[in-house]
């Protein structure tokens, strides 16, 4: 499984890398660019008229994963995967088609998103034995009862794939920040398909970096960033490492709570927190930081968190 591992995601990095040349003219023929908010800053606006949906080259990594390793939970994970992504590129789709920077209806985006999470979740049940608990150190159990179990996993699996969703605001940052927590599910693993999931997703990420770092020649979308965030939420529920998300997730809850927070604060005194929301927008235009900057730095935290959480994992489990 190793060498299957190691083959499958050097082809899908040679693949999405060579092939996403040809999404983007594509994208670009059929006019299905990124529109961009009024209020969003003068910087963005020039990036109104970029390719999106680009997230859909990630469907090589997942065609290859189906081809060379079919088992039950490697193709759960491509489920997990092409499900959330789904959600994602209907919203994308209605932005780029109809010039529309809205999308699709957040409620709709929602009830598809819990309609996947629980058919997912359902289907996980029968492919693996899964216990309805949370690990708090070694054994140490937070016990549920099974009913109790799914509706927190579900609000949790759904709130991470948006908090994931809302760092993909800058040119290569989610693929910056989200290569980190890959790697740690990568490691702690003992399962030979989530290895293989984990490692081509890095892949793919790596190739579509090339096209997607300042100034990036396409967006990934919500296609991509949506389908990262539904994975990345289910693996944490596989590997059963719950009590390690707040510190895994950290960059991505910073960036959802720094939007729940702007808005109550707005709401309540007509006034704001940070310059913009999500908190990344905040160093640009209060500090004057670049997009590379940010990145730079916001990855270099998604490192730490991985490396903090490698450690607590060993003393936890």
């Amino acid at each position: 499984m190793e060498l299957t591992a190691l083959g499958v995601s050097a082809l899908s990095f040679a693949s999405v890398a060579l092939l996403t040349p040809v999404l983007i003219r594509g994208l670009r023929t059929l006019k299905l660019t990124q529109p961009i908010r009024a209020e969003m800053p003068a910087d963005h606006q020039a990036k109104k008229g970029t390719p999106l949906m680009a997230g859909l080259i990630f469907l090589i990594g997942v065609l290859l994963i189906g081809m060379f390793s079919p088992s039950p939970l490697s193709l759960y994970l491509c489920a997990t995967f092409v499900l959330f992504g789904l959600v994602g590129f209907l919203d994308d789709y209605k932005k780029a088609a109809f010039q529309d920077p809205r999308g699709a209806s957040g409620k709709m985006k929602l009830a598809l998103q819990f309609l996947f999470t629980f058919a997912l979740i359902a289907i996980l049940f029968q492919i693996m034995p899964i216990e309805t608990n949370i690990v708090v150190y070694g054994d140490l159990k937070l016990d549920m009862t099974p009913l109790l179990y799914v509706a927190v996993m579900s609000l949790f699996i759904v709130g991470s794939a948006n908090a994931i969703n809302f760092t993909d605001g800058l040119d290569g940052l989610l693929i910056v920040v989200a290569i980190p927590t890959y790697f740690f599910f990568f490691v702690i693993s003992e399962h030979p398909e989530v290895k293989l999931f984990c490692l081509t997703m890095i892949a793919c990420l790596l190739g579509l970096l090339i096209y997607n770092i300042y100034p990036a020649k396409a967006f990934m979308g919500d296609t991509g960033s949506l389908a990262i965030g539904g994975s990345l939420a289910f693996l944490a529920m596989i590997e059963k490492v719950e009590i390690l998300i707040p510190l895994l997730f950290f960059v991505y809850f910073a960036e959802q709570l720094s939007v729940i927070l702007q808005v109550w604060y707005y709401k309540r005194t007509k006034l704001r927190i940070f310059r913009m929301a999500p908190i990344h927008y905040h160093y640009s235009l209060k500090y004057g930081w670049s997009e590379n900057r940010i990145v730079i730095v916001f990855g270099l935290i998604s490192w730490l968190c991985c490396l903090a959480c490698l450690l607590l994992w060993k003393l936890i489990y």
